[in-house]
Order: structure tokens, then sequence, then C-alpha cells
């Protein structure tokens, strides 16, 4: 059966398994998801830790470098270790990998308690003409605080279990997440405050995300649904925080920030208090009086420490697919088709020139996603507009590398807040434009939805 299955290689044409099931061929190249740039040395835990297999001795020699400004805790300023110091003096993490454990994804607590390390808590009230940060508490919640500093709040989440049934009679039960945020250290929460939860994700593959041309997202996105399939994807408005204009969002979870760079900065500032010369402020705002020595210099990152980190963060590699070639991974493959979880979670990209690492240009890449905005439904709505996202509007989250996080990172939760926990329970969440998608899913037979289940772990 293999030999048939590699006669198909290429095409997208269905071969049969043994009991004339439609299975999906194996396309060219798909087991290496990163193209050149894939991992194929080092898998299990330390999967998500390995360069782009492609790198050129000097970025590679930059990458370790940039590596041990990620993993390495920065401390209270002043310091004898300059380059590192400025932390806070309100923050989530004291390491960028203190959120991005072995660059994987981070999880909510068990317990639910706070602090939250590697779940941010965003924050907002409404606005004109968008809504805007706190103007006490700031853009982001900082659970953490240097000595003598009062914290903002303490978090905590509380789950309510929500039973339900598939079509064939099988029970299911999602766990729906409340957050609460006890202890205001700075005065009451205003009533209309809104909060959204944000996991750390895994870093691989940035760089070729950040290298699929403009044009190629312009063509995925269908606005107004004119092809008629229920699938309206859009494209984010973020700021360029150097020309102050709106360009195309293509991370975060609602996508609001433009590049890898501007990603790093952001983080460095709202979640270790670390500035930049793209975010001169943290997010500790003047109602909060935080004390000036806490200060690391002006910038406390300074450029090319902080070019280093980007390089870094855009040159994780992806690990390479481990059963691509095994029927019930192409099984599930087809059915992943079938249902039509590919409207959003577009496979195959090839990404342009990339001046910035121009190792990771004109690679074929199956990452899985649009890096569009869609519609998720009221169940994953956040109730916080986010750019031209609405509360119910996600970004299509990138695959690869997904059947790893537990073997990485020890738990397998997904979804933007993790409520997820597993999988199957992500599916299950889907609604708004995946709706379809995943009723169609719960009406498969319990073996059709294993083995949609197992090609996501092999991705």
């Amino acid at each position: 059966m293999l030999a048939l299955l590699l006669l198909a290689v290429g095409c997208k044409d269905a071969a049969l398994d043994d009991s004339g099931l439609p299975l999906a061929a194996v396309e060219a190249g798909e087991w290496l998801p990163g193209g050149d740039a894939t991992n194929t040395l080092l898998m299990g835990s330390n999967a998500y830790l390995m360069p782009a297999a492609n790198l050129d001795p000097e970025h590679e020699q930059m990458f370790y470098s940039g590596n041990s400004f990620f993993n390495q805790s920065w401390v209270e300023a002043p310091a004898s270790t300059a380059n590192r110091d400025g932390l806070g003096p309100l923050f989530n993490a004291r390491s960028c990998s203190g959120c991005h454990l072995k660059d994987g994804r981070a999880a909510p607590p068990e317990d639910g308690v706070g602090p939250f390390v590697g779940l941010l808590l965003r924050l907002s009230v409404p606005g004109e003409p968008a809504p805007a940060p706190d103007p006490v508490y700031g853009g982001q919640l900082q659970d953490i605080a240097l000595p003598g500093v009062t914290v903002e709040a303490v978090p905590s989440i509380t789950w309510a279990e929500a039973p339900g049934a598939y079509p064939d009679g099988a029970a299911y039960s999602l766990a729906a997440p409340t957050y609460h945020l006890d202890e205001p250290g700075y005065g009451p929460l205003p009533d209309d405050l809104r909060v959204s939860p944000r996991v750390a994700p895994a870093m691989i593959g940035l760089g070729l995300l950040e290298a699929i041309p403009e044009a190629r997202l312009a063509a995925l996105e269908d606005p107004d649904d004119a092809d008629g399939d229920g699938i309206s994807g859009r494209r984010q408005a973020a700021v360029d925080v150097l020309t102050g204009e709106a360009v195309t969002g293509r991370f975060g979870w609602k996508a609001e920030q433009p590049t890898v760079a501007q990603q790093a900065a952001g983080a460095f500032a709202g979640d270790l208090g670390v500035t930049s010369t793209l975010f001169p402020a943290d997010d500790c705002t003047p109602a909060q009086a935080c004390p000036p020595e806490s200060s690391g210099g002006d910038p406390e990152i300074e450029d090319h420490l902080l070019e280093r980190v980007v390089l870094y963060s855009r040159a994780v590699a992806v690990p390479a697919r481990r059963a691509w070639d095994d029927e019930t991974v192409l099984r599930g493959k087809w059915l992943f088709g079938e249902v039509g979880c590919d409207g959003c979670h577009t496979p195959n990209h090839t990404t342009g020139d990339f001046a910035a690492l121009p190792e990771l240009g004109g690679q074929s890449i199956w990452p899985y996603t649009d890096l569009l905005l869609h519609d998720m439904g009221e169940g994953l709505s956040d109730e916080r507009p986010s750019g031209v996202a609405e509360g119910r509007e996600w970004r299509t989250a990138p695959l690869w590398g997904l059947g790893l996080v537990p073997t990485v990172n020890g738990h397998s939760r997904y979804l933007h807040d993790g409520r997820a926990r597993s999988l199957e329970e992500a599916i299950l969440w889907h609604g708004g434009e995946a709706e379809a998608a995943r009723d169609d899913f719960m009406a498969l037979s319990a073996a059709d939805r294993d083995a949609v289940l197992v090609f996501l772990e092999d991705l």
C-alpha cells in the first residue's frame, strides 16, 4: 500500500486503503514543513530548540547569541550585569523562556491561581475611535513586581464543565474558564474593563511566517464571503510603530503585530518591563508612580542585542514530521480537508524574498494557517476588540509542531487561553465560521475522528 501512495507523491488525488477508504496523497515536501530550514536532527523534548537547518555560519552564531538573551533572566537595575538589567518594575516573567519554555507553548496553571507565568491578560476600556489601555492598569496585567512595588492584581481562573455528546452518543465535556482579578493594587478596577487571556505560543517557524508574501495573504482574504463558502477571513490592520501606518498583522493571537521584531520588542516591554527603541516605555502607567531608579538605561535592551533576539526568534526551526506516510495519518489528512478544516488552516505556502534572513526565502512551507482573522463564535469570544478584530475574531493558529506539545512542554492545552485539554476539545470549541467544519467532524465515525487527531499529532 505504501508503494501505491508513493506513486501519488505530488498529486492530490486520494488513494484507497485496504478497506477501500480514501487516503490523501503524500505531497512533495510536506514531511519537511519548514522547507530547507526544517529541523530533522533533534526530536523528543528538545524538538523546538534547533536553529533553521540552512542558516549560514554568521547567522547561526547570532542565533546562539540571541538564544542566551532569550533564556537568561533579567535582573533589577542597577546591576553589574548592565546588558541584562532593567527588569520591571512590573512584569510577568523574568526571561523570555519563562513563558516560552523550551521554545514551546505555555498553559494555564493547573490550580488556576496566579501569578500566571506564560498566560497574559490583555486589558482595555472602551474608547474612541478604538478601545484604549486602562489609564491606571495599562494594556496588560502584570502580576509580579520588584521588591517594594505593588503588583497590579492577583489573577485566578475557575472552570465550569459543559458536557455534550457526539451524534453517535459518545460523550465529551468542555471546560469554560472565568477569570478573576482580586486585590487590585492601584485602586478599583473599572466596571467596563475588558480582559483577554493569551497563552504564550511556540516559537517555531516565526520567520517563515513573516516571509509569506503580502500578495499571498491578500489573495486568501474573502472579507465579504464572495465565494459563499461561509468563510470570510480578513487581514488584521496592525500598527507599524516606526511609521504609524496600518500594515498587515501576522503575530499574536489576534495578529496585532506585523513583524517578529515588533512582536519581540513588545514582549520585552509588556512582559518583562524592558524598554527598547521600538517600545521606549514599559506598561507602568503614570498613575502607578513606578520608581525611576528601577530603569536599566534608555533603552534597557540595546539595539544590537535586540537584533540577536529577533534573529533567534525568526530562526527557530520547525521540526520534521514523523509519520507523514502512515495510512491512518493520510486518512486523517483526507478527512481534515473533507470536513473543511483547510478552509482556514491553509496547508502550504511558498515564502518570498526575505531580506531580514535570506535563508528563509523561497521555501515551500506547511504551517496550516492563512494568518487571517476569522469569526470563531461566541464561545471563544473575549468581548474585546483589537485593531480591526472583533471579540469573536482570532487569527488562524499555525498547526505545525502541534503534536509535539505534550512531549516538549508536558501538557496538552490548546487554543488562545489553553482552555482545551486536548486536540479534540480544541476542535469542539470551534464555532462561527468553523461551525460547519466542527459539526462535520462530530458527524464522523469514532475511527475517523481518531484519524483526524492522529493526523494533527503528526504535524
